[in-house]
């Protein structure tokens, strides 16, 4: 807050629209804003969403944001779908 002469209120309450704006949608597990909320990186879940799904959330997600919020620069959206496999051998 304060490059663009906005308040920390106002700072605060951009950055929850755009996690909320990302959270309202399936399959969605955690959303952060990085990076002075130039940069919105939404984890989803791997067996809910697949990789052409992902893509397409993406860009729902900027096209919300566009629409109903006002910010300097561009954002950028960054949908993680991971699996992970874990053994161990004994």
């Amino acid at each position: 807050p304060g490059a663009r002469q906005e308040t920390l209120g106002d700072y605060m309450q951009r950055l929850e629209d755009f996690e909320r704006i990302a959270k309202k949608h399936d399959g969605v597990v955690s959303v952060m804003a990085v990076q002075a909320g130039r940069d919105l990186r939404v984890v989803v879940d791997p067996e809910r969403i697949p990789d052409i799904e992902a893509s397409e959330l993406a860009r729902e997600i900027c096209r919300e944001i566009s629409a109903t919020r006002k910010f300097p620069g561009q954002i950028r959206v960054t949908v993680i779908r991971e699996t992970r496999c874990v053994e161990y051998a004994r």
